[in-house]
């Protein structure tokens, strides 16, 4: 059963969290502390937690957007990889 992180806020106590399955959450919970009734609070889930490559290629393309790299000259020759073998069995027109 796949879980989720609900966020609650008691006038009391404060802001918490409760880990329950998907869909199950109230819209209110018993505060841990108090025992007393805590309203659900919406928050942004955390996304914060991506891999570097993911974080460098979402800042890239953030920055392509304002200040996008502009080619001056023609890239340099590099060593072409040979075609795969199997192609060269594929019928020419």
């Amino acid at each position: 059963m796949r879980m989720a992180t609900y966020e609650y806020r008691c006038l009391e106590c404060g802001r918490f969290e409760v880990r329950l399955p998907i869909g199950t959450a109230a819209a209110v919970h018993d505060c841990p502390e108090c025992h007393g009734p805590a309203s659900r609070v919406f928050s942004s889930p955390y996304l914060s937690q991506v891999s570097p490559a993911t974080a460098r290629a979402r800042s890239r393309e953030e920055q392509s957007r304002e200040a996008p790299e502009v080619v001056t000259s023609v890239p340099s020759q590099r060593h072409r990889q040979p075609p795969h073998p199997a192609l060269q069995r594929l019928p020419r027109p």
